[in-house]
């Protein structure tokens, strides 16, 4: 049984992610929110689920496996515990496609602009 206390928060930046999520079947979606309960309550993530991305300055891919199929969910961590979910997609082959990553690098450094501008919440 999974934990309840949340150890971190998953924010969804603009509409990136809604719209992947959105095209998904319903097995896939359940498969989605069962992955990101487990990341957003579990202190250790395993790899299996979250992993960072090799060459890339803070980028992570969220895993998830339903059926036969592998998708993908980029994200970042903001502020330490904020999880910002970017783009997602279906992985058809054995490595992440670079232009998928170029996506999420492109999104993540329009997310870092737009909040360098605004002044701390504090």
């Amino acid at each position: 049984m999974m934990n309840s206390n949340k150890v971190r928060q998953i924010v969804l930046y603009k509409n990136y992610f809604k719209e992947f999520y959105g095209k998904q079947n319903q097995n896939v979606k359940d498969k989605i929110t069962w992955t990101l309960r487990l990341i957003e309550t579990q202190q250790r993530v395993s790899e299996e689920y979250l992993k960072h991305i090799e060459g890339t300055d803070g980028l992570y891919e969220i895993r998830v496996q339903s059926g036969g199929n592998i998708f993908r969910i980029f994200c970042f961590f903001d502020e330490g515990k904020l999880i910002v979910l970017a783009n997602g997609f279906q992985k058809k082959t054995r490595k992440t496609p670079q232009n998928q990553i170029h996506k999420a690098q492109r999104i993540k450094q329009e997310y870092e602009q737009e909040h360098a501008n605004k002044p701390s919440a504090s």
